[in-house]
C-alpha cells in the first residue's frame, strides 16, 4: 500500500478519498478504499490507498488519540508507506481540541 489516510470525520475522509482516486489527469489516481472506522480485516492486495474515516473530531482527546493510533497500527500492518493525518481546518469542534494531541501521538 502506497498511502494511508487517517481522517477525523467522514466528510473530510470522503473528500480526500475522491481526490486520491481521481488523481491528476491524464494519469488517473490510485485504487482507493475508504473505511468507516478502523478496519478489522486486511486490505485487498491491489489496494494502493486506504482512507480511514473516524469520528474523532468531537470526542475527548484521549479517545481520539487511541482511535488514531489504532488506525495507524492497522495501516502499518498493511505495509503502508506513507500516512497522512487529515483533520478539520477550523480547530473548533471541542473546547480543548484533538488535532494537537493526535498529531503529537
Amino acid at each position: 500500500m502506497l498511502l494511508g489516510v487517517i481522517a477525523d470525520d467522514f466528510t473530510g475522509a470522503s473528500d480526500i478519498a475522491n481526490t486520491i482516486a481521481k488523481g491528476i489527469a491524464p494519469e488517473g489516481g490510485l485504487k482507493t478504499v475508504q473505511y468507516l472506522g478502523i478496519p478489522t480485516v486486511p486490505a485487498a492486495d491491489d489496494v494502493e490507498a486506504c482512507v480511514i474515516s473516524l469520528k474523532s473530531r468531537s470526542i475527548p482527546a484521549d479517545e481520539a488519540v487511541a482511535q488514531s493510533l489504532a488506525a495507524l497500527d492497522w495501516l502499518e500492518a498493511q505495509g503502508c508507506r506513507q500516512v497522512i493525518f487529515k483533520y478539520c481546518s477550523t480547530f473548533d469542534s471541542t473546547p480543548e481540541g484533538n488535532i494537537g494531541p493526535v498529531g503529537e501521538a
